[in-house]
């Protein structure tokens, strides 16, 4: 790509975004033009340094006027790609040096999971190769995706985004039926007369019916006075301790 090529792009065909490929990602004067063009970009980064990935991404976002819209894609330029050398964690890299920039992944490895573990990661944008027959010459169609593998690739990415969820941890709706089932109460290690006061001896953990004080609460019944006789492996209810 050069400057005539982006200005055809932009000016003639007027594109919605312009990709640079990893080639030109140090090409400083290409993206100085480009960037100057305002239209959002997608910047690769296979063969490229840390150090040059920060010049890169600074040359766009000094040069492009208004909003900074940048996508800024780990990619490692090998057809087809060996598991070993994708280093998906630049991932998170690319996401401490460029907070402003939108971090996708641009994928030449055989088959789906790694894609889809880079949206695991947080990748918000997925570029693969497509081609009709992966037996055809040139090492690009055997590090493409068929038609039918892209579809299961996009379908899984959006499971994917679904099981992701919120960084909240707390009971979900979906556990509650299980939960009745499996869920722990404090119940009774053997038969407890009334006014007894409670030891941890008194005290064990089990699935009881009903349901009654969960476990992470027994010690705070250590102490504590029962009003009525409760039977061995009974639920300790709260209405038999003294106020």
């Amino acid at each position: 790509m050069d400057e005539k090529a982006a200005d055809f792009l932009v000016d003639e065909l007027d594109v919605p975004f312009v990709k640079v490929a990893s080639a030109d990602a140090n090409n400083l004067p290409y993206l100085k033009h480009t960037a100057s063009k305002g239209k959002p970009m997608i910047l690769s980064s296979g063969m490229q340094s840390m150090g040059i990935m920060e010049r890169a991404v600074s040359t766009v976002t000094q040069n492009m006027p208004g909003e900074k819209r940048l996508v800024v894609m780990q990619c490692t330029s090998t057809y087809p790609l060996p598991p070993a050398d994708v280093h998906l964690r630049c991932i998170n890299l690319f996401k401490e040096k460029f907070p402003h920039a939108v971090i996708g992944y641009s994928g030449h490895e055989s088959g789906i999971a790694i894609s889809l573990a880079a949206v695991s990661l947080g990748a918000k944008v997925v570029e693969r190769h497509v081609t009709l027959d992966k037996s055809w010459k040139g090492s690009d169609h055997a590090a493409s995706l068929t038609f039918e593998e892209l579809k299961d690739l996009c379908d899984n990415i959006r499971i994917v985004e679904m099981a992701l969820g919120k960084p909240i941890k707390e009971p979900r709706p979906s556990e509650q039926g299980l939960f009745k089932k499996l869920g722990k109460s404090v119940v009774a290690a053997c038969a407890i007369p009334a006014g007894t006061k409670l030891t941890i001896d008194h005290l064990s953990v089990k699935a009881a019916e009903p349901f009654g004080i969960p476990p992470d609460q027994i010690y705070e019944l250590v102490g504590q006075t029962v009003t009525k006789a409760i039977e061995e492996d009974a639920t300790i209810p709260k209405e038999a301790l003294a106020a």
